[in-house]
């Protein structure tokens, strides 16, 4: 999960400064795109680890997300990683993607299952000839490209198709005995979930590290509706600090920072030293929460 450095002379830890990576989506129209940029480079600068782009349901962005990838190898230092499913497309399909991106530079991919075609809670199919769970997928990377570091998702509330945890955690353990050496979690709320998801799947010996995957809420009602589609359960304690704020933009930003910076400190405070943002596409409370981790930009200089 984490490395904590060892306890100063009065006993206090003292932490490491976190490690980050960012995930974007792949804009649909000039405007977003111009939006998707000016993220970009308000975010480039808190020297991410990596930044992931997302595929669309049945590889509906597979080629915007190919030109986001590529245009960030060529006009940024930031490591790109392309969300790649095995919905939609048969394994012909998918080996010929996972091959135009590693001729270009790619050099990881975050694998998943993907969403059924028909979107969240319908019936879930992949193509007849394609690949069938995300564990073949990975293990088909890393067959033909071991080069490439495969990231994979993970569940602390479980996957919502999946019978019980324990089936879900033999899933995570499946992806990485194919090759996965990292996790990114869907979403979460209560930390409690994450830690306690945690000690189930060590206590299966799997020892990659688990990101916490972290989204601030920008539009609550909005955000709760999608996350809650996804299986992530919302708290009453937080659907309360949104109460009334659904036509006051600002403050709604001012509250959904506080929350996600709160959330994050915590974690810090337990040893979690990396974290994976949602960004949404946008640049302000992400860089608002990096900042209280203590992350500044590349060559600030701290104030006087």
């Amino acid at each position: 999960m984490t490395e904590v450095t060892p306890p100063i002379a009065d006993g206090q830890r003292v932490l490491k400064q976190p490690a980050i990576s960012f995930e974007f989506f792949p804009p649909k129209t000039e405007e977003m795109e111009k939006s998707l940029w000016n993220t970009i480079k308000r975010l480039a600068p808190l020297a991410p680890s990596f930044v992931s782009v997302t595929y669309g349901a049945g590889g509906s962005t597979r080629e915007r997300t190919h030109s986001t990838i590529a245009r960030i190898l060529a006009e940024t230092e930031l490591l790109p990683a392309a969300h790649l499913t095995c919905v939609g497309a048969a394994r012909g399909e998918i080996d010929e993607i996972v091959r135009r991106y590693h001729d270009i530079g790619v050099r990881h991919i975050v694998a998943l299952r993907g969403d059924p075609p028909g979107g969240i809670g319908t019936a879930f199919f992949t193509h007849p000839d394609g690949y069938q769970t995300s564990p073949e997928l990975v293990a088909s990377i890393k067959k033909r490209y071991p080069d490439i570091e495969v990231s994979v998702s993970a569940y602390p509330e479980k996957h919502p198709e999946s019978r019980d945890f324990d089936a879900d955690i033999d899933v995570l353990k499946a992806k990485v005995d194919a090759g996965a050496t990292r996790a990114i979690t869907q979403v979460f709320f209560d930390n409690d979930l994450y830690f306690r998801y945690l000690d189930r799947v060590r206590a299966r010996g799997i020892f990659i590290p688990i990101v916490p995957g972290i989204m601030p809420m920008h539009n609550f009602r909005q955000a709760r509706a999608f996350v809650t589609r996804a299986g992530t359960s919302v708290p009453d304690w937080l659907a309360a600090k949104f109460e009334g704020l659904d036509d006051d933009a600002e403050t709604r930003k001012l509250v959904a920072a506080t929350v996600a910076a709160g959330q994050v400190q915590k974690l810090n405070k337990h040893g979690v030293d990396t974290f994976h943002f949602y960004t949404m596409n946008r640049a302000d409370l992400v860089f608002a929460i990096c900042h209280l981790l203590g992350i500044r930009p590349a060559g600030a200089q701290k104030a006087a």
